[in-house]
């Protein structure tokens, strides 16, 4: 893929920081057969559906086609030996997709979360302690790999809140370019290394957390099926719509940092 002319900035490497200090409510896990499917959107509808008076706004890319726009993923997992730091020899494994969109908050880039799926009765902590917009769901992820190259992968999971269908296969083709970016490390680190995230608490208000990994080093894939109703719902994607890009990647370790803390407006 060849990289467009995108904002001209050049994001800080987030992963340059050290690794935070573990606390007692921090999340560990591993992430397995990791598959990031992204859709560039009308940033007017994107914004719309952001809350007034944070701050936030789309981050906006300038594709090779000349229109601006807005961008959301869907990033599908399998959690390995999810644990949080206080009892760690209580462990989880399952699958999660995770509906984000990519906007700044007063500059700063990071993540709006629309909602996160696990195929696991651990949705409930996260949701009842802090509010958080996580559901259960029943979900299948099948994958093949070849060291780093993924010959196939499989998913699908159904649930009230979301479902979604994904049949991927991977390319030779590391992360050269990426449409609506200057450079290769601009869309590396906006797309696959955001550390902060934002979300609408259930009970009012808007609630962030941060996360911390290694740097990601995915290849490209293709979608050979995708669909995402979440986003057909938020009147953000259209059915038979074709991704702005698929990023894969085997596994990499993940940090979640927990609990949430409530956003002030303004």
């Amino acid at each position: 893929m060849t990289a467009a002319r995108g904002d001209g900035i050049e994001p800080r490497d987030p992963s340059s920081a050290p690794r935070p200090r573990l606390r007692p409510l921090d999340a560990l896990t591993t992430l397995r057969d990791f598959a990031l499917v992204s859709y560039d959107v009308d940033p007017s509808r994107l914004a719309a559906l952001l809350p007034a008076g944070y701050g936030f706004e789309p981050e906006l890319l300038t594709l090779a086609d000349g229109r601006r726009r807005g961008l959301v993923s869907a990033v599908n997992f399998r959690d390995v030996d999810f644990r949080f730091r206080f009892a760690e020899v209580v462990r989880a494994s399952f699958v999660q997709t995770n509906y984000r969109a990519y906007i700044r908050r007063n500059g700063e880039r990071a993540v709006w979360f629309f909602g996160t799926t696990l195929a696991s009765r651990l949705s409930i902590v996260p949701r009842g302690l802090w509010g958080m917009p996580w559901h259960r769901v029943s979900a299948t992820l099948e994958s093949r790999w070849d060291v780093d190259f993924c010959v196939e992968y499989r998913s699908s999971s159904d649930g009230p809140w979301a479902s979604c269908l994904m049949r991927l296969e991977g390319t030779h083709e590391k992360l050269s370019g990426l449409d609506g970016f200057a450079t290769v490390e601009a869309a590396a680190l906006v797309v696959t290394h955001p550390l902060i995230g934002y979300f609408s608490r259930r009970r009012g208000g808007v609630g962030r957390y941060g996360v911390w990994h290694e740097r990601l080093r995915p290849t490209f894939g293709r979608a050979l099926e995708a669909r995402f109703p979440v986003f057909e719902r938020l009147g953000l994607t259209e059915p038979g719509q074709p991704p702005h890009s698929v990023l894969l990647q085997p596994s990499t370790d993940f940090m979640v940092q927990l609990p949430p803390t409530r956003v002030a407006a303004g």
